[in-house]
């Protein structure tokens, strides 16, 4: 029998992906599945969508308030059943028919944890902004100086997680310090870690891109937070 995957995925006004990114996951049929989107209080047509189009293939949990993706994140962490959990972005940056190259590790019990790499691999690469791709070379570096990883690729936003792994760690970050915080964690558990290439849409901020400099200073604070005090 197929293991359970859990498929997770925060979403935040996007009304233009939404439909697209459940429909290429619903279509990923080699995975015995299970979709909990978590909406961060919308407030635009995102909900509807998820309402009227898909309230039969997800389980929807919506927020009061908006919160952040680490507190989405977590919130469907809690109420993951099965043996593996994906986290998977609302936009079309990350494709789904990527899930099998990081299921695979752990599958065959090779990894308690899977990263998705942007730089790494032959999977097609959409080539976008030169400061965002030092910055995150800044960040995996850092955060590698301190955990003793060699990743490529610290702030991902594909990883791949043992359900029993990821719910016995305390997470605290509610918006993007959750890519550095988890890092840490898992490094001091010790845990199995690997990394795929993946292929790699990324978008602009006139298509609805959301991350900016002031989560990189964030970023920084919680890898030392995370590595140093926690």
């Amino acid at each position: 029998m197929k293991k359970l995957v859990t498929v997770i995925i925060p979403v935040f006004n996007e009304q233009r992906t939404i439909a697209k990114i459940l429909k290429k996951v619903i279509d990923q049929e080699t995975i015995n599945k299970e979709i909990i989107v978590i909406d961060d209080n919308s407030s635009d047509q995102t909900k509807n969508i998820l309402k009227n189009n898909f309230s039969n293939d997800i389980h929807l949990i919506e927020n009061e308030k908006n919160y952040g993706k680490g507190y989405c994140i977590k919130r469907g962490i809690s109420n993951a059943s099965g043996e593996i959990v994906i986290i998977q972005d609302a936009d079309l940056e990350y494709d789904p028919s990527d899930y099998n190259k990081l299921l695979n590790p752990i599958m065959k019990n090779r990894a308690d944890v899977v990263y998705g790499s942007r730089f790494v691999g032959d999977g097609e690469k959409r080539i976008l902004f030169f400061w965002h791709r030092v910055g995150n070379l800044f960040l995996t570096i850092l955060s590698n100086a301190f955990t003793n990883l060699n990743l490529t690729d610290m702030e991902v936003g594909y990883k791949a997680f043992k359900t029993e792994c990821i719910k016995s760690i305390d997470l605290y970050e509610n918006r993007f310090g959750f890519e550095p915080e988890i890092t840490a964690k898992i490094a001091k558990k010790k845990l199995r870690i690997f990394e795929v290439g993946i292929k790699y849409y990324g978008r602009t901020y006139a298509e609805g891109k959301k991350i900016n400099w002031k989560d990189g200073i964030t970023a920084i604070y919680c890898i030392l937070k995370y590595n140093l005090f926690r």
